[in-house]
């Protein structure tokens, strides 16, 4: 069975940080890309992060650019998500998805694209 699982997530105060890890079973992450996404209650799920099969190619939204570093360590299967300086408007369910292709460009955000979803982990930031 293929599965995508997250983990790493908490409550931290403004200023702090957190690592978030996505780890896969039943298939190999070395192939993918990887996406992270983030929902907040009541509104979309949007892109966060991505990174190429191989690592050498990466895109970040604007409202993390600067504070947020995704990385893979294709040996572990497991890809990361360093956050630092987290706001309370990072505050969402964050997951991390697998897809087949790799864009430099807006599809690189867009849910379609990717086809493999874990079940998420929630992000608090709060004082």
């Amino acid at each position: 069975q293929l599965q995508l699982v997250e983990s790493g997530g908490g409550l931290v105060q403004p200023g702090g940080s957190l690592r978030l890890s996505c780890a896969a079973s039943g298939f190999t992450l070395n192939y993918y890309t990887i996406g992270w996404f983030r929902q907040a209650p009541g509104k979309e799920r949007e892109g966060v992060s991505c990174i190429s099969s191989s690592g050498g190619s990466t895109n970040y939204a604007d409202s993390v650019k600067g504070r947020f570093t995704i990385s893979r360590d294709n040996a572990k299967n497991t890809v990361y998500l360093q956050m630092n300086g987290l706001k309370s408007e990072d505050t969402a369910v964050y997951y991390c998805a697998a897809g087949l292709a790799y864009f430099s460009d807006w599809r690189w955000g867009s849910l379609g694209k990717y086809n493999y979803w874990g079940q998420g982990t929630q992000v608090t930031v709060s004082s």
